[in-house]
């Protein structure tokens, strides 16, 4: 696989050794924990922000028009907290196809799956080293974790139990990696944060390609166009990384210097959302003209962490600033902000299916999420 990184109209080729990295299959091991029942909690906060627009250089990604569901009113809607065992430290989540939601434990080194019916949870150890960060599922309802500490990609079985373990080239050591998506070509895309890479993984074939991204260390939150395009955002280089169709790599400055654009995330259209860490702001940017739209979050010191939109296009994003979940309308422009069940909690990564918004309070180790109120 080759590569080619593009800023503006100059041009670099990256071309990075191949690695055939799949293991045999190793089986984890399987520990079941029970929790307490879920707490509830509600908000009522609105604000409205006014928003800026700014020009960009135009992508060639193609976009699509579908129209999106009627969004749940904000009213309609509460935050649900579910403890998970102590410390977990659970960093990012996935919801799983039987119900249940998939979620990091960091802390513990392990992958954790929550029955939001009856609390009760299961951890199943990933490996010596581990520190799992980011974690996805795929049709098949496997769970592929980055896993910092181990240096790898892993792919968890829920039918099996079982892992395998895709483990990046020795010279790569020390990656930090963070989050993954696949693209429409049904490869793998990740990001290196420390190590300032970026990477990709057929896992048809186990080969791996892993390449310095532009400016270095930084490249934090992936995501993936209803198309199949690939973004990334760098928190230290404050920049959103296009992947284009042969792998070449645009460089994407949103209009505040210095933002440190942190994850990203596309509604139907193809246009991306950004978290903006450094200025507390959301921003989109639309890839048919290359426009870009900014909207300060609510509060005094507002920090922008995660960011994603739901099926309806309605754009959530945390806060660490102000101990909440943020819901954004793009058609009104406004916020409606959830209150945090645990002040300090720190959600830093959201992930949904229809009706549901799920994240992880890392420093109050339990999983919320926001759906329509009972009853």
């Amino acid at each position: 696989m080759r590569f080619q990184l593009t800023t503006g109209l100059a041009a670099l080729c990256l071309a990075a050794a191949a690695c055939t990295g799949a293991n045999e299959p190793t089986p984890s091991t399987a520990a079941g924990n029970s929790s307490v029942a879920p707490t509830t909690t509600e908000s009522t906060t609105t604000t409205t922000n006014a928003s800026t627009t700014s020009s960009a250089p135009a992508s060639t990604t193609s976009t699509t028009t579908s129209a999106a569901p009627e969004p749940i009113p904000s009213g309609e809607l509460e935050i649900v907290a579910y403890p998970v065992p102590a410390g977990s430290r659970p960093h990012d989540v996935a919801p799983a196809v039987d119900g249940g939601v998939w979620y990091t434990a960091q802390a513990a080194g392990e992958l954790g799956w929550l029955n939001p019916d009856t609390g009760e949870t299961v951890h199943y150890d990933l490996g010596d080293g581990s520190r799992p960060h980011g974690v996805i599922v795929d049709g098949d309802g496997r769970a592929w974790v980055t896993d910092g500490g181990r240096n790898s990609i892993q792919v968890f079985d829920p039918t099996t139990a079982e892992v395998i373990e895709y483990p990046l080239p020795a010279e790569r050591a020390g990656a930090d990696l963070n989050t993954a998506a696949f693209d429409g070509a049904g490869l793998l895309w990740f990001t290196g944060q420390r190590g300032g890479v970026v990477g990709v993984l057929d896992p048809e074939t186990g080969e791996m390609d892993v390449f310095d991204a532009p400016r270095g260390s930084g490249p934090y939150g992936i995501a993936a166009t209803p198309l199949g395009t690939i973004y990334f955002a760098s928190l230290a280089g404050s920049y959103v990384g296009l992947v284009g169709d042969e792998g070449e790599i645009t460089v994407l400055d949103p209009p505040t210097e210095n933002q440190g654009a942190r994850r990203v995330w596309a509604d139907s259209t193809g246009a991306v959302w950004v978290s903006e860490w450094n200025s507390g702001q959301l921003s989109r940017y639309d890839p048919a003209d290359g426009s870009w739209e900014i909207w300060r979050l609510p509060g005094e010191n507002p920090s922008a962490y995660a960011v994603y939109v739901d099926e309806t296009d309605i754009v959530w994003v945390t806060d660490f600033g102000g101990d909440a979940i943020h819901r954004f309308d793009p058609a009104t422009e406004s916020f409606f902000t959830f209150a945090l069940p645990h002040s300090g909690g720190n959600v830093r990564q959201l992930l949904g299916r229809p009706g549901e918004v799920w994240g992880g309070e890392s420093a109050a180790d339990q999983l919320v999420v926001i759906r329509r109120k009972a009853g």
